[in-house]
């Protein structure tokens, strides 16, 4: 019996916390006129008479037309997977749509600004007066956003790669939830080590491929001196993040400890996989700098 009434306290307190359409905010009124409103009605009228479950149900949310229309909520937005942003440029005259994933914008201002994209390969096309013009594949890094000209007769030229430093994932939904008083408090950190708990730091991380960093450490090797090697990395360390493999295959190309250790402190910020720091320990040649680089990283925290 005791089982009984706390499943039904648990059942009534969940009741009541839900959230309900309607029940926060203000009301904007509807200024579409019946008329206006009616030819949708018509459209999905004949379309539900040819099949009263499906048509409905899978793509506009509804069971059928003689119940009460109930569209499918998704109250929290899951932003695990990461967030990516692109903005275009088209500077000559024209009416002309962009389309990457499952967004597509369409002005004559030339102004094309992409929020919530996923990371990784997308594809991206370009229309002018709904004709197709132009398509490739684009690459979106975690936590960056891709800047774009688009030219009809030379074509996309990317600008740059800019790193977002501010706050996403559970930030939107707290933005929409709270009114609800359903907002959990919580603030998703690229930087931090949530996306690393849950297995996507190296995944979807702005981290580069085996590659790229094999290049890149050859380039490293070419600085003659500790202080050029500094400077090479911390122009670096403005556009790339780093895990702690990789970082630790940059701190032995450093000739001393003391050179090691002030990288492995610029690099913290950067890192992908903060809870394996404690693997750079063994990277210096005197235990007191490894003891000082763990003074740090607890003062981190």
């Amino acid at each position: 019996m005791r089982k009984f009434y706390f499943l039904l306290a648990a059942f009534i307190a969940l009741e009541f916390s839900a959230q309900e359409a309607g029940k926060a905010g203000e009301l904007l009124k509807n200024e579409a006129s019946k008329t206006e409103t009616s030819a949708k009605k018509e459209v999905f009228g004949r379309n539900n008479s040819q099949d009263k479950s499906s048509v409905f149900r899978n793509d506009n949310g509804f069971r059928n037309s003689t119940e009460k229309s109930r569209p499918n909520y998704n109250w929290n937005q899951n932003y695990a997977y990461g967030y990516a942003e692109v903005f275009l440029r088209i500077p000559e005259q024209g009416y002309f749509s962009i389309e990457i994933g499952d967004q597509k914008i369409s002005n004559a201002s030339g102004k094309f600004r992409f929020f919530d994209l996923t990371p990784g390969n997308n594809v991206i096309s370009i229309y002018e007066r709904n004709f197709l013009v132009y398509r490739t594949r684009i690459n979106i890094k975690n936590n960056t956003r891709l800047v774009l000209d688009y030219f009809t007769h030379q074509g996309l030229y990317l600008l740059g790669t800019y790193n977002l430093r501010n706050n996403y994932g559970n930030v939107w939904n707290d933005t929409w939830n709270s009114p609800y008083g359903n907002g959990n408090g919580n603030s998703w950190d690229p930087y931090d080590d949530y996306q690393n708990d849950y297995g996507y730091g190296d995944a979807y991380g702005n981290v580069m491929s085996d590659r790229e960093f094999s290049s890149f450490l050859q380039m490293l090797k070419k600085q003659s001196f500790d202080d050029r090697r500094l400077d090479f990395l911390k122009s670096q360390l403005n556009r790339t993040d780093f895990n702690t493999r990789q970082i630790k295959s940059i701190m032995k190309e450093f000739s001393f400890d003391k050179n090691r250790l002030e990288f492995a402190k610029m690099a913290y910020r950067n890192c992908v996989d903060k809870r394996n720091y404690f693997e750079l320990y063994d990277a210096f040649d005197f235990e007191s700098y490894a003891r000082e680089l763990n003074k740090f990283v607890q003062n981190q925290r």
